[in-house]
């Protein structure tokens, strides 16, 4: 049993376990949002919940508008260091609502192929900028899966930085099974992730299903856990972990991770060190050295707000 503690607002501590209980029972969506539930365990850290369970969290319109503007303020929110996207329900996510998109996609406006064909693209571009958000946000991502990740919830969770799930989750590239290629984001981020591009072609062409354990030893989730509550609990550790240090230098390594996959390792350096040049001019540095003198804990240390 995780044991980790954390501080929330009203000046209380309780077990991780306990968080992560309330965490996955929230009421309902939090206004404005209709698909997703907003709430802040901590101080620093925010949990992302995609609530639709009566749907299997099925991503409707209203969902690919939503988490853009979620995630933009979370970029821009100074108190947010962390976050945890996670499912309510039985499930992470039954992929998209195929019911409720079919007018978007299967009837495109447009006078003529080349009209139809532009107007297709705008929409296909706004459905990446959804998932493309999450890896845009300098806040570390940590995403927790159980039971079905289906379609697009592998595009969604190839986006997040960290991927955790339970013992009983699997995942599913489906699209072929509908007929098209997948074109908001799993096609261009699971090589990337797991590695293996035998793996990626046969998981992307047959839309057979990889369960729990395939999906660690592949590199797709880094901890499978044996329930969700137990899961959840290891979300908020990590998040904790990460918010408990330097904004500076934990921003700064994710931009600086997702800038040097995409680039040469030349480039990569070449780009560290530009960054560096000014973010090494922050005391942050100081605080975390003597910290590190001290033989404690980073966390130990009251970082300013960025």
């Amino acid at each position: 049993m995780l044991l980790c503690f954390f501080f929330l607002d009203k000046g209380l501590w309780l077990p991780s376990q306990t968080v992560a209980r309330a965490m996955s029972s929230s009421g309902g969506a939090t206004p404005p949002y209709t698909t997703l539930a907003i709430s802040r365990p901590t101080e620093s850290i925010t949990h992302v919940e995609l609530h639709r369970p009566e749907k299997r969290n099925a991503m409707n319109s209203a969902f690919w508008s939503e988490m853009v503007t979620c995630f933009n303020e979370l970029s821009e929110d100074p108190e947010c260091r962390a976050v945890v996207v996670s499912g309510a329900g039985k499930l992470f996510t039954a992929g998209i609502d195929l019911m409720d998109m079919m007018n978007n996609v299967l009837q495109p406006e447009g006078d003529d192929t080349a009209r139809i064909s532009w107007g297709l693209k705008k929409k296909i571009r706004k459905f990446q900028e959804t998932f493309s958000v999450i890896e845009k946000c300098p806040k570390p991502v940590v995403v927790a899966i159980h039971g079905a990740c289906v379609g697009a919830g592998v595009d969604m969770i190839t986006a997040c930085d960290i991927r955790l799930c339970t013992q009983d989750a699997w995942f599913q590239v489906k699209e072929v099974d509908i007929g098209l290629a997948a074109d908001v984001g799993t096609l261009q981020r699971l090589p990337k992730v797991i590695g293996s591009q035998s793996l990626v072609n046969e998981l992307a062409l047959t839309a057979r299903k990889m369960y729990a354990d395939e999906a660690k030893s592949s590199g797709l989730v880094s901890r499978v856990f044996a329930d969700k509550e137990a899961m959840m609990a290891g979300a908020l550790e990590i998040a904790g972990e990460i918010a408990g240090r330097s904004p500076v230098a934990v921003q700064g390594t994710k931009i600086n991770l997702i800038y040097a996959r995409n680039h040469s390792v030349a480039d990569g350096l070449d780009y560290i060190a530009t960054w560096n040049m000014s973010m090494l001019q922050t005391e942050d540095l100081m605080k975390s050295a003597q910290a590190a003198l001290e033989k404690k804990s980073p966390k130990t240390k009251t970082y300013s707000k960025l």
